[in-house]
């Protein structure tokens, strides 16, 4: 079905009907007989999701100029490592959200390049099983003679969690969720570190804490058992052992590497709290032990966590402000969903509240990656907590964090700045990665396909459905499609928890479930099926004009 804008004696027609706007005009022409107010809010949020886009694709293509020409892989970074691959940061941080945003604004660079730089990877980093390890370009070899089995798995659990578990959360399942699987498997295979609840791959807060969090997801999403074991074998190790986060180790870092353990402790426990009663109760006290001492002895008057502490004695270690603070309250959150423990949702919407308060805070001394850490914190949650003053901060931090793609920002590369390169490091794919849920933000989730840098697409959300406009600069034809609920459909989870680097969803659709969508003052509203809406409607614009649609469900 095409819905097309046909002349130009079109422009200022303007028609409404019940659960419909449909609007023809110049984009720079005041529209009649609708609510204005509403329609001009989508198409600015389309202006702003373009922004975002248009930055993401451009960091995309500055960092493929810089791929090592033999391989193809993506160096760690532009300056003292530009020699090399690794798994913790080139793969974890970097690559991944080159896959993402080319997955939703350039399919034939994601279906080429992208797949073929995974192909190449494990074809030349795989060395402990399938666990990849440091390449060099130069010596066309590993970086390093021997293997460091810690490092290895190390790398592989960053790489899992930082970059395979978000792409698989949105692009579903691929090669890359296979490739999460495999590294999986196989560090479990090398588990050597003999506790009295059965071996473990590691010693590492970070990395047990980071496999709680994978663990807890592919469990759900394969439904086979073994993965939900190795969780409770760590569950067990942290919270029924002599290491409990709170009680026994006198160091706890609230940012990251080290908050992992948190979120990925409380992950567990909502995924046994939906599947093993008897060990959620037994996780239970210790559980909400730990979240309480954090609470007393961990937050500023704001509600924001300190980066380290000692939580045994209470002392502050570190007094900077986590840039990950969201990411340790997602953890809050999700025992808030399931037990629905309310102190928890108070702490969150405390936080929350006082963001106004850091809205000139260089978060990690002003690094592009402090700041996309930050504003994803307030993303996922506001996601939950739509609070408008959380919004407001949201909208300004991400222009902060923008401007850092075109100044002469102090820590990038001199030769590389006002490329699409920001820092030159691997924290510059976080860039993209928050770029990217905030533009999904502004436009709800839907997408459109192909996307053009002269098409602008943004949405709000209504009481029973979305509001939808688009402009383009250029004659424009193709698909418009709708997002669904990802989180189940995927990784069939038993509920929405907020997590870590997640991509949240907005307004979706479900495939089973009719719509109402209308475009023409000629036409009825149209029923769709979700599984419609989301496989694509198809668009004609032609130069100029700007639609607004309202779908809303039938049921």
């Amino acid at each position: 079905m095409h819905h097309h804008l046909k002349t130009q004696s079109q422009r200022n027609l303007c028609f409404f009907s019940i659960g419909l706007i449909f609007l023809i005009g110049s984009c720079n022409e005041p529209l009649t007989n609708v609510d204005n107010a509403k329609e001009k809010l989508a198409i600015e949020n389309g202006y702003l999701a373009h922004e975002g886009f248009r930055r993401s694709l451009l960091f995309v293509k500055a960092w493929l100029a810089q791929a090592d020409q033999e391989s193809g892989l993506i160096p760690r970074n532009l300056k003292e490592s530009i020699d090399i691959w690794n798994a913790k940061d080139a793969a974890a941080d970097n690559y991944p959200f080159m896959v993402l945003t080319s997955a939703i604004l350039d399919p034939a660079l994601y279906n080429g390049k992208m797949a073929k730089i995974l192909q190449t990877e494990i074809e030349l980093t795989s060395r402990l099983d399938r666990l990849p390890d440091t390449y060099s370009f130069t010596k066309k070899g590993f970086d390093k003679e021997e293997i460091d089995k810690d490092e290895i798995i190390f790398g592989s659990s960053e790489y899992i969690k930082d970059g395979l578990l978000p792409l698989t959360e949105y692009i579903g399942h691929t090669p890359w969720s296979e490739r999460m699987i495999a590294l999986i498997d196989d560090i479990w295979k090398n588990a050597i570190y003999e506790t009295a609840f059965g071996n473990i791959p590691s010693l590492n807060v970070e990395v047990n804490g980071e496999l709680l969090q994978a663990l807890s997801r592919v469990y759900w999403m394969t439904a086979d058992d073994k993965y939900l074991n190795w969780a409770k074998r760590l569950g067990d190790y942290y919270l029924l052992g002599d290491q409990h986060p709170t009680d026994d180790i006198e160091v706890l870092r609230l940012r990251d590497h080290g908050c992992e353990i948190v979120s990925g402790l409380c992950e567990l426990y909502v995924a046994v709290a939906n599947s093993d009663a008897e060990k959620a109760a037994a996780y239970k006290p210790h559980i909400y032990r730990m979240l309480d001492r954090i609470l007393e002895v961990g937050i500023n008057e704001d509600g924001l966590f300190y980066n380290q502490i000692n939580p045994v004695t209470g002392k502050v270690l570190d007094d900077k402000i986590a840039d990950t603070w969201g990411y340790t309250y997602n953890a809050y959150y999700s025992v808030f969903l399931q037990d629905k423990y309310e102190p928890y949702q108070k702490a969150v919407i405390k936080a929350l509240k006082n963001l106004h308060n850091y809205s000139q805070y260089d978060w990690e001394d002003g690094s592009a990656d402090g700041y996309a850490d930050a504003i994803e914190s307030a993303l996922n949650l506001y996601n939950r907590e739509a609070l408008p003053e959380t919004k407001e901060w949201i909208d300004s931090q991400i222009q902060q964090m923008w401007s850092l793609q075109d100044s002469a920002h102090r820590k990038a590369t001199e030769a590389y700045r006002n490329t699409g390169i920001i820092e030159g490091w691997h924290g510059d794919g976080n860039f993209a990665r928050t770029s990217i849920m905030y533009s999904l933000w502004k436009s709800q989730g839907v997408t459109a396909f192909p996307w053009k840098k002269e098409l602008y697409l943004g949405a709000i959300p209504l009481e029973n459905g979305i509001l939808v406009s688009l402009v383009s600069d250029e004659n424009w034809e193709g698909k418009i499609k709708f997002d669904h609920q990802r989180h189940q459909s995927i990784f069939n989870l038993p509920l929405d928890y907020p997590r870590i680097n997640q991509l949240p969803e907005w307004f979706t659709v479900n495939k089973d479930q009719k719509y109402l969508v209308n475009f023409s003052k000629g036409e009825s509203s149209q029923t769709y099926q979700g599984k419609e809406l989301m496989d694509g409607i198809e668009i004609k614009l032609e130069k100029g004009h700007q639609i607004s649609f309202v779908v809303s469900s039938k049921e």
